[in-house]
C-alpha cells in the first residue's frame, strides 16, 4: 500500500485529518515519485536481460542445481525458476512504485517458505537467486537509484533466510 493510502486509511480510522507530519510524508512520497517510476521503468524493460544473467550467475555458483537431480535440471524445472525470479523482480517493481515493502510481503512472502520446502526446492538457493537479481538489476541503475532498489531486495533475502 502506498504512503498516501495509508495516511488516508489512518486518518479515516481515527475520523480526523491527515496530520502536518503525515502530509510532509505524502510531500517526500510525491518528491521521489520519478525515480520510483525510472527505477520500475528500468528494471521491467530489462527483465529478461536481468534473469538471464542472474541464472546464469546463479548456475556458476550452484551447478549442483542444474546437474541431475538437481531441482532445476530439465528443461521444464529450469524454465520454472526463471519465471520466479521474473515474479520476484516484479515484485520488486512493486514495493518501489508504492514506495513500501508492504506489497512484496502481501503479495509475495507470506507463506513462500513452506511453499517452497513442500516443492522440495531449497530456501537457500531461492535466496541465493535473489541475491543474483539483486545484483544484476543494481548494475543498470545509477548509484542513487541502486541505493533506493537495493533495501527492496534486502527485505525479500531476509524474509527467505
Amino acid at each position: 500500500m502506498s504512503v498516501v493510502s495509508q495516511v488516508i486509511l489512518k486518518a479515516d480510522d481515527e475520523l480526523r485529518y491527515p496530520s502536518s507530519g503525515e502530509l510532509e510524508g505524502i510531500k517526500k512520497f510525491l518528491q521521489t515519485g520519478e525515480q520510483r517510476i525510472r527505477i520500475a521503468s528500468t528494471l521491467s524493460e530489462n527483465e529478461k536481460k536481468i534473469v538471464d544473467q542472474a541464472s546464469r550467475q546463479l548456475w556458476q555458483k550452484r551447478p549442483d542445481f542444474i546437474s541431475p537431480g538437481g531441482n532445476a535440471y530439465g528443461q521444464r524445472e529450469r524454465s520454472l525458476c526463471l519465471r520466479d525470479y521474473g515474479w520476484y523482480l516484479r515484485l520488486i517493481t512493486y514495493g518501489i512504485l508504492a514506495g513500501d515493502k508492504e506489497p512484496i510481503e502481501k503479495i509475495g512472502l507470506i507463506g513462500v517458505k513452506e511453499m517452497y520446502n513442500s516443492l522440495g526446492v531449497p530456501v537457500a538457493g531461492m535466496v541465493e537467486s535473489i541475491r543474483c537479481l539483486k545484483e544484476a538489476s543494481l548494475q543498470l541503475l545509477s548509484s542513487e537509484d541502486a541505493l533506493e532498489t537495493a533495501p527492496y531486495f534486502d527485505y525479500i533475502i531476509q524474509s527467505m533466510s
